[in-house]
């Protein structure tokens, strides 16, 4: 025998309840009969039919792989209603969503549609906003500006795209778009929802009585900064992630409400060494890539710790960067990998700031970005002997050195042509070239363990080119070591911080980095 809800009410309340109860019982009862009992599926609160479909859709989460399968029927997403399977979660204010999306199967219609979407309600008329991609060639973001009017949208130029973004702020609606290797094209549109939406994913078979598959993988909701954001004063929340560079796969291995930064993966790839901004302190933890767990790392009195910290390429030895003396001056030091109460200090706080960047091969020598006389240039020193060599003379920034694999080269980045572009010379600082040549400003060229890739990150072209900021949308491109064509890994809501160090796995097939959003997570 089935209970209704009003019965299961009479076992936690009072027949006569306390007047200040009675606007939270109605909320339940509502609650409970459209809802019935919330289902999350993995980061979404509930998934559900919208529009009453003739099939019943499902929405399952693979916990292991951090997929979500959505199977839905549903006769259109257009005209004045809809029918859809729905995850969503309720958002208030800006957010970007974010998907990989892939059709299961040849399917029924062209028109069947995965994507993204806001809206205002569970109805099957309300107004929305949607980031649609269709089972045949088309790219659109869809709305209905009014509840009931007829859909509308904006055509996106790109073919079955597989990287999915929608995007609000404000009161503008973006949708990004690229297939997996390429930058995102964009469209947007202005539209009035509430400030509290309903997003999340969506499947439409477009075809009454048939059900429709698709997976639906590197999912995840960004919080961004607020616009009175200042930077390293306010911080968002991080996560850690490792990614498959061939496939593009993603998995959020640990995410935290403060600052994390700048994964290092170590050679004997049992660990991940990042840095975590504290109340007091920024001290190195090592993520156990087996078990899952953390652990301090040990570096004695080093515990204002910057995101400059570099393995020596055997893994013995572990480059830190602190900030020293009462003008907090970034001072290098090196220690054992497995920690030390006291790391031996390399350069002098005296001499100006140093920041770190890499080890030679051969382990006899450092390189980093120093200010001395006033610019930032690349400069090496000597470990043993403390002696520095200043590699670079030129007046703008030059930042991110880093050895080739083979010790031939060091790349670096440098804003002398206007925007941060890569560049290379070889140790001795001679024969400087200039190796990229795109429209963003590019950053941090770290080199594959078996030497035949380079990966950077590329921030926007509007920022300011000396500037390597926190919380912006980048991305993570992949170029090959011989030259050519560099293409697009990963699309990011981060920094810095996400990939300032070496953080290829020993095998050269997974990188590991952070991205950025505002959690509502406790302290760990």
């Amino acid at each position: 025998m089935s209970t209704s809800p009003t019965m299961n009410l009479s076992i936690c309340f009072n027949p006569v309840p306390n007047r200040k109860y009675i606007p939270l019982i109605i909320l339940f009862l509502q609650t409970t009969a459209l809802f019935g009992q919330l289902e999350p599926v993995g980061i979404f609160d509930h998934h559900q039919d919208v529009g009453d479909p003739k099939v019943k859709g499902s929405a399952v989460y693979n916990e292991e792989d951090q997929t979500y399968t959505l199977s839905g029927a549903g006769k259109n997403m257009w005209a004045t209603e809809d029918q859809f399977q729905f995850a969503w979660k309720k958002i208030k204010g800006d957010f970007i969503i974010r998907a990989s999306v892939k059709f299961i199967g040849k399917g029924a219609a062209d028109h069947r549609k995965i994507g993204i979407i806001a809206r205002d309600n569970l109805t099957a008329n309300s107004r929305y906003a949607d980031a649609c991609v269709h089972g045949d060639v088309l790219t659109s973001l869809q709305y209905r500006p009014t509840d009931g009017d007829p859909t509308d949208q904006v055509v996106l130029s790109t073919y079955h795209p597989t990287e999915i973004e929608l995007e609000r702020s404000g009161n503008t609606f973006t949708f990004s778009a690229a297939v997996f290797g390429e930058p995102y094209k964009s469209v947007t549109k202005e539209l009035d929802l509430n400030e509290e939406v309903y997003a999340g994913l969506f499947i439409c078979s477009h075809v009454e009585d048939v059900i429709e598959k698709a997976v639906f993988s590197n999912v995840q909701v960004i919080i961004p900064a607020a616009k009175d954001f200042v930077p390293y004063k306010d911080y968002l929340g991080s996560h850690l992630e490792v990614m498959d560079v061939a496939t593009g796969h993603r998995k959020i291995l640990y995410s935290a409400p403060n600052s994390l930064q700048a994964p290092n993966w170590t050679p004997d790839n049992k660990y991940l060494i990042f840095n975590s901004l504290g109340a007091t302190e920024t001290i190195l933890y090592k993520y156990d890539l087996q078990r899952g767990a953390i652990t301090k790392l040990n570096t004695g009195f080093a515990n204002q710790l910057n995101n400059d910290h570099v393995l020596s390429r055997d893994g013995k030895m572990l480059g830190i960067s602190n900030h020293t003396g009462p003008k907090r001056t970034s001072t290098i030091f090196i220690m054992p990998a497995t920690g030390s109460d006291n790391p031996t200090k390399i350069t002098s706080e005296l001499s100006g700031q140093s920041y770190l960047h890499d080890w030679s091969p051969d382990g006899k020598n450092l390189i980093f970005t120093g200010n001395r006389n006033d610019e930032w240039n690349i400069i090496s020193i000597n470990v043993d002997t403390k002696k520095e060599t200043i590699l670079t003379e030129d007046a703008t920034l030059d930042d991110g050195p880093e050895f080739s694999r083979d010790g031939k080269y060091i790349y670096f980045n440098s804003v002398r042509t206007g925007t941060m572009q890569l560049w290379r010379m070889k140790p001795d600082g001679s024969e400087e070239e200039q190796v990229t040549f795109d429209e963003y400003n590019d950053w941090f060229p770290h080199f594959s363990p078996d030497g035949k890739w380079i990966l950077y990150v590329s921030f926007p072209k509007d920022i300011d080119p000396v500037s390597h900021p926190f919380y912006k949308k980048i991305y993570l491109r992949l170029m090959p070591t011989s030259g050519g064509v560099a293409r697009t890994i990963a699309y990011v809501y981060g920094g810095q911080g996400t990939i300032n160090v070496p953080s290829w796995s020993p095998d050269s097939k997974k990188i590991a980095f952070v991205s950025n959003s505002k959690l509502d997570l406790p302290m760990k």
